[in-house]
């Protein structure tokens, strides 16, 4: 009988040590299992990337520049309303050779079957004031019967009303309307916009990294491009659609790109200034843009809010700024100031009626200096005329033949 236990008992015990050996086995592997989990959460990689990282400073400041000044970026789109033209066919001997001739003449001819809205051009521009100015090239805004549209960065778009045209350079104001908010209290607001922050254009230098920032070729808004500054004080010639020829004195040469579309964006410093407003590309060439100083902009933006116009101080000369070359080529006796001469079509040298007429200025007279501020070719006489306004008295020390007289001349109102 004990004999009896004693198996009973091994073969129990034998059956819970291979229960419990199972257990054990189950619940190590359960574990593991588990362990093995969380080890991949915390170690393994994982399959998004990590946010880009800026390689170098200067990179950061183009990305932080481009990220802040993009929202007061905007595209111009122009449409207007053209007309539908349809073909018809005419035989011009009418009935001459009678309805059974072996043959018969049909002429093409088009003639209007009532007008459609259509885009025919677009630009870019950019926001400098809350209220909704926007600023842009003349050359951007110069058909007065055409609709303007502006879309800001985010996609929202407003009818666009051109206030006022530089008669000069080629700038034009903008403006659009306000969104209506409904305030704290209840009654509405006018949500303001978010304008770019001017920097000083007098302080660039050449090889200074700028970016610049436009809808280019009309398509592809909020463009981004980079360079440097290759020149300053450049005189360019530009010409456009609708006739437009413009000559810009001391404007901003970049190797940034600007594509057909970019007229009127801004052109940036890596502090996100504005220091320009991109203007004009050479066709023929490559890397060769300029663009408008924005020292040149503030004075007009001034004047349309608080008059509603842009207006420039007029003399009434024309003039060859006198270099080297022109002293030798003229056989004249100094090398520097402004030749009044007449134009190549003849145009006269001094405008009829204008400030310089009442003055007493001829055809050969050499302007050497305004109120003592001597004119050279850095320093033109229509750039030193323009620091001046409608009305200011400016004494002229003239050269004429080989005597100096000095002249005083009250400026009037340039009329475009």
């Amino acid at each position: 009988m004990l004999k009896n236990f004693l198996k009973f008992r091994k073969k129990k015990t034998f059956r819970l040590f291979i229960w419990v050996i199972a257990v054990s086995s189950l619940l190590g592997l359960g574990f593991g299992v588990l362990g093995g989990g969380i080890w991949f959460a915390l170690v393994a990689p994982k399959n998004t990337p990590a946010p880009y990282v800026a390689q170098t400073t200067q990179e950061q400041k183009i990305i932080d520049a481009v990220k802040n000044v993009s929202p007061s970026v905007v595209s111009i789109i122009i449409t207007k309303n053209v007309p539908i033209l349809e073909q018809y066919f005419t035989n011009p001997f009418g009935d001459l050779f009678g309805p059974n001739a072996p043959f018969q003449f049909q002429v093409p001819q088009y003639r209007q079957n009532g007008t459609e809205k259509k885009e025919i051009g677009g630009g870019s521009g950019f926001i400098v004031s809350r209220e909704g100015l926007v600023l842009t090239n003349k050359h951007v805004a110069l058909d007065d019967t055409a609709e303007y549209t502006v879309f800001t960065n985010d996609g929202k778009s407003y009818p666009a009303k051109v206030l006022a045209k530089d008669p000069v350079q080629d700038m034009a104001l903008l403006k659009i309307e306000q969104e209506k908010i409904i305030g704290q209290d209840g009654s509405f607001a006018q949500k303001p916009f978010v304008p770019v922050r001017f920097g000083d254009s007098g302080s660039i230098q050449i090889g200074q990294t700028v970016i610049a920032i436009g809808n280019a070729l009309g398509e592809f808004r909020n463009t981004v491009s980079t360079g440097v500054v290759s020149g300053l004080g450049r005189t360019i010639r530009a010409s456009g659609n609708d006739n437009f020829k413009e000559t810009i004195e001391g404007v901003i040469q970049t190797d940034a790109a600007i594509n057909p579309g970019n007229s009127g964006g801004p052109l940036l410093n890596l502090a996100g200034e504005v220091i320009g407003i991109n203007t004009a590309t050479v066709l023929q060439a490559q890397s060769i843009g300029f663009a408008i100083p924005i020292n040149r902009a503030k004075k007009d933006i001034e004047q349309v809010k608080s008059s509603g116009k842009i207006v420039y101080p007029f003399l009434g000369v024309r003039y060859t700024l006198v270099t080297e070359k022109v002293k030798k080529d003229k056989k004249l006796s100094v090398d520097y100031g402004a030749f009044v001469s007449s134009g190549s079509n003849g145009e006269a040298a001094v405008s009829p009626a204008s400030p310089a007429k009442k003055a007493g200025i001829k055809e050969g007279d050499i302007i050497l200096t305004v109120n003592e501020e001597k004119i050279t070719p850095e320093n033109s006489l229509g750039k030193i005329i323009q620091k001046y306004n409608p009305g200011d008295k400016v004494i002229l020390k003239i050269l004429r033949g080989k005597e100096a007289i000095t002249l005083e001349v009250i400026l009037s109102e340039r009329i475009e």
